[in-house]
């Protein structure tokens, strides 16, 4: 009886921190427990020491809800110490963790998220105006659109392509209607750089820089009226075409060590002496700068001789600068592989600009990366993710349909073991990313500027288009690596590293954004306690500080008992807003939710100011993070798309996967644990019965890999949004054999059956008489397999060149043979 009632109490303490009872209701609960049981042991025999211990808890409890008290006993001695032991922040780093918004991320720190909340979020929607564009001008712009020309020939869009991009105002797809702008949601936006990127990569990064973080973005945010009514119409229709330098050789990701300057004074301008900066900068990297017309500068601003007051250094602002304007260099290419988008640098010395050209004018000077922060939020969740999400999309088209199309030993390739396995990392990464990137988009036209989930969807889904990428070149063999104009893998093969290194290099963005300013950002008091403690130490400050410590600790034991409880019970004891077969993902989604809450706390809590420095255990549980959001981007795809059965070998897949790398991240960390000794109190907590996640089954691989080898509504669901060629080109030759394979497979299968050998390109022409003559099948199937062969032939092919066009500087493209 004496465990039955240590039970009791230990349950019910324990439920009241797993279900986040308030202080004040815990209080009064345990009151009436107490007196309860008080009064019951009248009539039962109830141990004394078990009420005694309910009323000690209560009085407890009740001692910390007197805020004065705690204050004076507990929270004005921490007040100090967390003064001293809180990370100092630089102007750029306090910037950058203000800029944007939380959203989703913040239910994940929670450790208990609100699904229902997610699942309330409108599904992916166009306009009936944006879906006419990308099936109008999008689409022929496709179709104009050759990689191997582009890439090999001109190294440059020919300029019709340029005039069709310039005429449909494919520039303005984020500019205000009443500026002349096209005014497209963000979904819109990505579903255009999507479509144009899975048919040529250097159109796409055309098209999506002005749209992005630029002239345009910081113009619409930031800029005066007259800049507005000037600049916007014509970025709109074309006339200008804008960059924006950043990156300098001394400062790639570190802001701060901007060595632009640009010196406050007065000079003469257009024969009046005006107020304004002489500039001089090095800038590298700087897509469009080649051909800009207008030139969008960040550098540091200083006023030595007072003329705006007695602040010298003004920080870092931004400027929008004609490219005509006399000192400003423009005009060489750097050459990116892979790739020949306009890329370059840009120089000036002493370039002097009126401070009216100043983006938002003089008030705004210093205020450049602020702004560039919170454009930054936005546009890093759109354009990037869109070229990896396209990047994905195309290898699962592509490559389930050539190891289809391939046989090798009498088999298409796909339906060997060694080949399923890419095949399904391909289609279920492109189903993750996707997801991820939709879910995103929605946050972003409901208003939200969330700065760590676009961190998340510019590192993950460029990451995860390298992977497909990669598992495609090793399924295509030797047709991979034979460049030429047959080959639609090698251009973008070679350029997998520049949206790895551009926007936030991947292991920066993993290794110190995601989680360090996630942990900030998206926890529900980090951010308090350290707005508290690094003002002025006054009443007001500690009254603040105090409030959000004893939050925090409630939240952190909340959390603990969550983790136990819910490794116990295998996640059962907390709901599913749905029903079916992927309920269970919820639960287990919000079992790791609290873990990853738990051990985050923990870390930060035994660590303090030094966890700035262990980039290690900020890239671990940023990738628990990471796989946090994008399985809950799954699942609100799946409810999305009304749970199609077809789909759930690869939400399966993705979850598994998923939940496999937030488990081993999360081991990671524990394995490293700040303090070794709590290393196994901890793992025993978070995993008490071991590891409950594995990676996905060998049935959820073949399942994966055979919806890419087959055509069906759940590949059409992968792919949609790319564009798929129904032409002579490389693409629209494999699109072409796939069905063609397809189709001719039951007649294939009887020849072989009847004749006892297999059909192939160059064995076919016999067989398919024989098997006709003898009936085995009919006139139209031996057309069938006739096509199919001929066209299976084309697509293996790969492309060879006479020896003295290779040695030359002229074009190869219209000289190569096909072998």
């Amino acid at each position: 009886m004496t465990a039955l009632y240590l039970a009791i109490l230990v349950l019910s303490l324990l439920l009241l921190a797993y279900y986040r009872i308030p202080l004040l209701i815990s209080i009064a609960i345990l009151a009436g427990l107490t007196f309860a049981f008080t009064e019951l042991r009248h009539f039962y025999p109830i141990p004394g020491w078990f009420r005694w211990s309910y009323g000690i808890f209560t009085v407890s409890l009740a001692g910390f809800a007197i805020k004065p008290l705690r204050r004076l006993l507990v929270s004005n001695r921490l007040f100090s110490v967390y003064r001293k032991v809180m990370p100092k922040l630089s102007s750029t780093e306090r910037e950058a963790l203000e800029a944007g918004t939380v959203w989703w991320d913040a239910e994940l720190f929670s450790g208990r998220p609100r699904w229902r909340r997610l699942l309330r979020q409108p599904a992916p929607f166009l306009s009936e105006r944006e879906q006419e564009f990308i099936n109008g001008p999008v689409e022929e712009l496709c179709l104009m659109l050759d990689d191997w020309k582009i890439h090999d020939e001109y190294q440059d869009l020919p300029e019709t392509i340029w005039q069709f991009i310039r005429e449909n105002r494919f520039f303005g797809m984020i500019i205000p209607a009443q500026y002349g702008g096209l005014e497209f949601s963000a979904q819109a936006n990505s579903a255009v750089v999507m479509k144009i990127a899975s048919r040529n990569v250097a159109a796409a990064v055309t098209v999506m820089v002005p749209n992005s973080l630029g002239p345009g973005e910081l113009l619409m945010h930031y800029g005066t009226d007259t800049q507005k009514s000037y600049y916007l119409p014509r970025l709109a229709n074309g006339e200008e075409i804008p960059c924006f330098a950043l990156t300098s050789p001394l400062a790639g990701s570190d802001a701060g060590a901007m060595p632009d300057t640009g010196i406050v004074c007065k000079d003469e301008f257009e024969g009046k002496e005006v107020l304004g900066l002489r500039v001089s900068w090095n800038k590298r990297y700087i897509t469009l700068a080649p051909v800009a017309t207008l030139l969008g500068l960040a550098f540091r601003a200083y006023d030595p001789d007072g003329l705006l007051g007695d602040n010298e250094d003004l920080g870092i602002s931004c400027a929008l600068i004609p490219a005509d304007t006399t000192g400003v260099e423009l005009g060489n290419r750097h050459l990116p592989i892979g790739s020949v988008f306009m890329n370059g640098p840009t120089r000036g010395k002493d370039v002097f600009i009126p401070m009216d050209w100043v983006i938002g004018g003089q008030e705004r000077l210093g205020q450049g990366w602020r702004m560039l922060m919170q454009s930054l939020a936005a546009g890093r969740a759109i354009s990037l993710p869109s070229l990896g999400v396209a990047g994905g999309k195309m290898a699962s088209l592509l490559t389930g349909a050539y190891a289809r199309i391939r046989t090798q030993f009498d088999v298409p390739i796909g339906y060997f073991g060694g080949i399923e396995e890419p095949l399904s990392r391909i289609g279920g990464r492109t189903y993750r990313m996707d997801a991820a990137r939709i879910l995103t988009l929605i946050a972003l036209d409901k208003g939200e500027k969330p700065g760590v989930l676009s961190a998340i969807n510019k590192y993950q889904l460029t990451e995860g288009s390298r992977q497909c990428i990669i598992d495609a070149m090793d399924v295509h063999g030797g047709k991979g690596i034979i460049q030429g104009p047959n080959n639609y893998l090698a251009n973008s093969y070679q350029a997998l590293p520049i949206s790895i290194t551009v926007e936030g290099a991947n292991i920066l963005t993993r290794s110190l954004i995601i989680f360090g300013q996630g942990a900030i950002r998206a926890h529900p008091y980090l951010l308090k306690e350290m707005n508290a403690v690094t003002g002025i130490a006054n009443s007001q400050a500690r009254r603040a500080f105090d409030n959000a410590l004893f939050a925090h600790i409630g939240f952190t034991l909340s959390n603990t008992v969550r983790s136990l409880l819910l490794g116990l019970t295998a996640s059962r004891m907390t709901p599913a807003p749905v029903s079916g077969p992927h309920a269970k993902y919820f639960r287990q989604l919000s079992r790791m939710s609290a873990a990853f809450a738990f051990i985050a706390d923990s870390v930060l809590l035994l660590l303090g100011g030094k966890f700035k420095f262990k980039e290690k255990l900020s890239g671990r549980l940023a990738d628990a993070l990471i796989h946090l959001y994008m399985a809950s981007a799954m699942l609100k795809r799946f409810e999305d798309d009304n749970c199609p059965a077809g789909d759930l070998p690869l939400l399966t897949w993705g979850m598994e996967d998923s939940l496999y790398t937030i488990q081993q991240s999360l081991l990671g960390v524990i394995q490293n644990f700040p303090v070794p000794v709590l290393a196994r109190s901890v793992r025993l907590l978070i995993f008490p019965f071991g590891l409950p996640f594995s990676k996905p089954s060998d049935k959820t691989v073949k399942a994966v890999a055979q919806l890419l080898l087959n055509e069906n509504e759940s590949r059409e669901r992968l792919v949609d949004g790319v564009f798929i060629s129904d032409r002579d080109d490389a693409t629209g030759r494999v699109n072409k054999a796939f069905h063609l394979v397809l189709e001719a497979e039951p007649a294939e299968r009887a020849i072989k059956n009847a004749l006892k050998e297999s059909v192939n390109f160059e064995n076919y022409e016999g067989l398919v008489k024989r098997a006709t003559e003898s009936g085995v099948i009919t006139e139209e199937q031996a057309t069938m397999v006739r096509l199919a062969q001929q066209a299976s032939a084309s697509v293996i092919a790969v492309d060879d060149f006479p020896r003295r066009v290779m040695g030359s500087n002229s074009s190869t493209s219209e000289k190569s043979q096909s072998s």
